[in-house]
C-alpha cells in the first residue's frame, strides 16, 4: 500500500475528509481533500530528521591550555565555526574521566569528565554556550565495557555483594598441562587482537574483553547493569545533553551459558591461520544477538519518558553498529517499539572506495532506502567518515572532496560530517613510534599501518600559525598534517571557491523545503550520480557527481518524475568546475569535467496525483 509519513494515502485523506467536515459541516469530496493534503502534508518533522550533525574528535579539536591535548574549553571557543557551518548538531567522541588506554572508550567514572578535557563545570558551560547557539549536543555513550580501574570492576573482582556478576567471568578450562593455571574458556578472540580473556589473578577467573585488556565487557544479562547505564544516561540528561551516539552496539550481548556453564567456541573464518587474528573467527557468539535489540528499544523508552517528562525537543539516540542491512533495519525498531532515531548507514565507508563507479555509488543508496522500514518516524541517515576511519579524502581521493560532500549533502535525512572533512583535511602517516592507538600498538611495528586509526585522528587545521593553530604546546598529543600551511580553515574562509565554502552554500541550500521535504530519485549516466530531489511547487534540485576521470555531457530534461524547463541555473559548483553559481545552462546538455561535481535548479511540471506513487522520503 502506497504510504505518506507512515500512514497509508487512504487513511489520512479519510482524516482530511472528517476534519473538513467538522469544521465546515459540509462533505469534502476526494479532489478537494487532495488539494489540502497538497498544501499541508502530514509530515512530522522533529527536529533531527533533517538535521546535519558534526563530530568532533575532542583530543584533537583544540587545545584550550597549551597541553597539546584538545580540551571542552577549547571546543566552547570553537562553536560560533560550527554554527556558521550550519550544522544543527554536534556529537563529541568520549568526554568521560579514563585512563586513556583506549583514548576515552575506557571509562572509569560515567559521571564525571576526564581531567585533561575539563571539568564538570566546563562541560555546563559548554553546553550552555551550545544552547545559546542553537546547537545540540551529543554525548558519545559507552556501555559494552568499562575500564579495568572502574570501581564497579574493582568491586566485582573482589566478590562484592551485588558486583559478582557486574561483569562476564569464567573459571576457565582446566589445563592438562598444569592444573593451577587453567586456560581461557573458548576460542573468543579481541577486536584488538589476542584472546577475548583474561586472567585475573585476585578473583582466580577470565574476565571477558572483546576490545583492549583493559577494557572488560559490562554483563548485560544483570538487570543491575542495565538499571546503572540507564542512570548514566539520565544524569547526563539532566546536565543537558540532547541524546547519545552508543558504541560497539552489536558487542553488548554474548550467547548464554550453557548447562554446565561454558561458552560455545565460534567458528574459523578460514581466512587466516592465526588465532590472535580478530578475523579468525566467525562472531556468531559475541555480535548480534537478538537481545541487543531490545537493549536499544529500552534505552529508546528512556530517552522518549525523559522528553516526556521534561519537555523539550526529541532527545535522540545514534547507534554504531557494523553489522548485515536486516539487522541494521530492525535497529529503527518494530510496531510495538521504537529504536534507534539514527542507525548509523555506513554504506559510503564499507561499501564504496577510490575505484567505486556511479552506479556503485546508486546501488549504495538504494540498498538502504529500499531497506527502509515504511513507518512514520523513520529517516535515512548517510556517514562519510569517522574517528575510526581513513579519511574521506584520503579513502576517494583529493579530487573527489566536492563530490563527497554534495552527495552527502543533497541525499534526504540525515547528513553526519566527521569534523575536517569539510576543508578536505587528509590522513597523516604516523610512524611506529609515535603510534598511540591500541589496536595498532598492539599489531606491533610490522603491521601497525593496517589497524591503526591514529591517521585520521590529528589535530584539526584552524589555520597555517604553529601546529595549525590547535595548540601552542611544544608537542601535541598526535602530529600535526604537514599539508596544514594550505589546508585549514583561515585560509579556506576567505575565498569564495573553496571546500569549506561549498560545503557552508551546501548546508545553507539543506534549509530549501526540496532538500527537507522532497521526494529522491537517483539514476545514472555513464559515470555520473544524478540525484533529483522534487517538490510541489518548489523548484528542482539536482546533483550530479561525475565519479570519474573523463569529462562527460548530461541531459537532465526527463531524469526526474517531471520533464524540467529547457534551463536551469548552477546553485552550487565543485572547486574545479569552470562554471560559475547563477550561471545559466541548457537542461539537455549539462557539460562536467573529471571528477566535476554540481547542484543545479530547474523548474518542472508537478503534478501532485503522482506524488502518491512515490515513496515519501522523510
Amino acid at each position: 500500500m502506497v504510504t505518506v509519513a507512515g500512514r497509508s494515502v487512504v487513511t489520512v485523506l479519510v482524516l482530511i475528509v472528517i476534519v473538513g467536515f467538522v469544521s465546515t459541516r459540509r462533505p469534502l469530496g476526494i479532489k478537494e481533500a487532495l488539494a489540502i493534503l497538497r498544501r499541508h502534508p502530514p509530515w512530522n518533522f522533529d527536529w533531527w530528521k533533517t538535521a546535519s550533525f558534526y563530530q568532533i574528535y575532542p583530543r584533537s579539536f583544540k587545545d584550550s591550555d597549551g597541553d597539546g591535548i584538545g580540551d571542552l574549553r577549547g571546543i566552547k571557543q570553537s562553536l560560533p565555526y560550527l554554527r556558521e557551518l550550519g550544522i544543527q548538531g554536534f556529537w563529541m567522541s568520549p568526554i568521560f574521566k579514563s585512563p586513556m588506554a583506549d583514548f576515552g572508550y575506557d571509562i572509569s567514572d560515567y559521571y564525571d569528565i576526564q581531567p585533561e578535557y575539563g571539568t564538570l563545570s566546563d562541560f555546563d558551560s559548554l553546553v550552555a554556550e551550545a544552547k545559546k547557539l542553537g546547537l545540540k549536543v551529543i554525548l558519545d555513550f559507552v556501555p559494552n565495557h568499562s575500564s579495568d580501574e572502574n570501581e564497579w570492576f574493582r568491586k566485582s573482582e573482589n566478590r562484592e555483594q551485588g558486583f559478582e556478576d557486574f561483569y562476564v567471568w569464567h573459571p576457565g578450562k582446566v589445563n592438562p598441562a598444569d592444573p593451577s593455571k587453567p586456560l581461557p574458556p573458548n576460542n573468543w578472540v579481541s577486536i584488538f587482537r589476542g584472546s577475548a580473556w583474561q586472567w585475573s589473578d585476585k578473583r582466580k577467573e577470565y574476565y571477558l574483553h572483546q576490545f583492549a585488556v583493559k577494557q572488560p565487557d559490562l554483563n548485560y544479562r544483570n538487570p543491575r547493569v542495565v538499571e546503572q547505564m540507564k542512570d548514566v544516561m539520565r544524569f547526563w540528561l539532566k546536565r543537558g545533553v540532547d541524546g547519545y551516539r552508543i558504541d560497539a552496539v552489536p558487542m553488548l550481548f554474548e550467547v548464554e551459558k550453557d548447562a554446565e556453564g561454558n561458552y560455545p567456541d565460534e567458528p574459523l573464518s578460514g581466512n587466516t591461520n592465526d588465532p590472535n587474528d580478530p578475523g579468525y573467527t566467525i562472531h556468531i557468539f559475541t555480535q548480534d544477538q537478538n537481545e541487543t535489540l531490545d537493549m536499544v528499544y529500552q534505552w529508546r523508552k528512556v530517552l522518549n519518558q525523559f522528553q516526556m517528562e521534561n519537555g523539550g525537543d526529541a532527545r535522540i539516540m545514534m547507534t554504531e553498529a557494523y553489522t548485515n542491512i536486516e539487522t541494521l533495519m530492525r535497529y529503527y525498531g518494530n510496531e510495538t517499539n521504537d529504536g534507534s532515531h539514527i542507525p548509523f548507514n555506513f554504506g559510503f565507508i564499507t561499501d564504496l572506495g577510490k575505484d567505486s563507479s556511479a552506479q556503485d555509488f546508486e546501488n549504495t543508496i538504494n540498498r538502504w532506502m529500499n531497506n527502509m522500514p515504511n513507518r512514520d518516524g523513520v529517516v535515512p541517515n548517510w556517514v562519510m567518515g569517522n574517528h575510526d576511519q581513513y579519511r574521506v579524502a584520503s579513502r576517494f581521493g583529493v579530487e573527489k572532496i566536492d563530490v563527497m560532500n554534495m552527495i552527502l549533502l543533497s541525499l534526504p535525512g540525515v547528513s553526519i560530517t566527521y569534523n575536517g572533512e569539510e576543508i578536505g583535511m587528509t590522513d597523516v602517516w604516523i610512524s611506529y613510534n609515535d603510534t598511540v592507538d591500541p589496536a595498532a600498538c598492539n599489531a606491533g611495528p610490522d603491521r601497525y599501518q593496517y589497524t591503526t586509526r591514529d591517521p585520521e585522528r590529528t589535530p584539526f587545521q584552524w589555520d597555517d600559525s604553529k601546529d595549525a593553530g590547535f595548540s601552542i604546546a611544544n608537542k601535541t598529543w598526535l602530529p600535526v598534517s604537514p599539508t596544514y600551511k594550505d589546508v585549514n580553515v583561515e585560509l579556506q574562509q576567505v575565498s569564495n571557491r573553496s571546500h569549506l565554502a561549498i560545503y557552508r552554500k551546501l548546508m545553507n541550500m539543506r534549509k530549501s523545503p526540496t532538500w527537507r521535504k522532497g521526494l529522491l530519485k537517483t539514476t545514472v549516466s555513464g559515470n555520473v550520480l544524478v540525484i533529483v530531489r522534487e517538490l510541489d511547487q518548489f523548484e528542482t534540485l539536482i546533483t550530479l557527481a561525475n565519479i570519474g576521470g573523463m569529462s562527460q555531457t548530461v541531459d537532465l530534461s526527463n531524469m526526474g518524475n517531471h520533464p524540467l524547463d529547457k534551463f536551469g541555473f548552477y546553485r552550487v559548483v565543485s572547486l574545479n568546475s569552470t562554471h560559475q553559481e547563477g550561471e545559466l545552462v541548457a537542461t539537455n546538455n549539462v557539460p562536467l569535467g573529471p571528477f566535476e561535481s554540481v547542484v543545479i535548479s530547474a523548474k518542472s511540471q508537478y503534478n501532485y496525483y503522482e506524488v502518491l506513487n512515490y515513496r515519501n522520503n522523510i
